[in-house]
């Protein structure tokens, strides 16, 4: 597979549009990245996945798939070595990654329950974007 293969596949899928970041392509869903060619040039796509997905693709096929240096890694950014992946493989990693953005937006989109002007008041400011699970370890 290449850049074109991966480009194309991403934007198969319902929703996906390209875009751009830092200067590298990105492809979204909900205005949101589920993937990238931030290291094309180095024959890689990136996956946003979670620890648990990256885990369980590198585990399988480690000669196609390895964590993104650094913390995005930890996080669950995956690199996949294009010219190792065969349709197969990257049509469902793609997928895999846009069904997780496709299940967090719909977690952000849900209204949240109505709390009272007091109770409002009263509760520390939190950052709509702060869970746990996104703490650095």
């Amino acid at each position: 597979m290449n850049i074109g293969d991966f480009r194309r596949i991403a934007l198969s899928l319902e929703g996906a549009e390209e875009s751009s970041h830092m200067g590298a392509a990105d492809f979204r869903v909900g205005k949101r990245i589920f993937a990238t060619l931030a290291h094309g040039k180095l024959g890689y796509g990136n996956l946003m996945l979670d620890p648990e997905q990256q885990a369980a693709f590198v585990q399988e096929l480690p000669d196609v798939f390895l964590p993104v240096h650094g913390g995005w890694g930890r996080n669950g950014a995956t690199h996949i070595r294009l010219a190792n992946a065969d349709e197969e493989v990257l049509r469902g990693a793609l997928q895999a990654a846009w069904k997780l953005r496709l299940a967090k937006n719909a977690k952000v989109a849900k209204p949240s329950a109505q709390k009272s002007p007091k109770e409002s008041a009263n509760a520390p400011a939190k950052s709509p974007r702060f869970t746990p699970k996104t703490r650095r370890k």
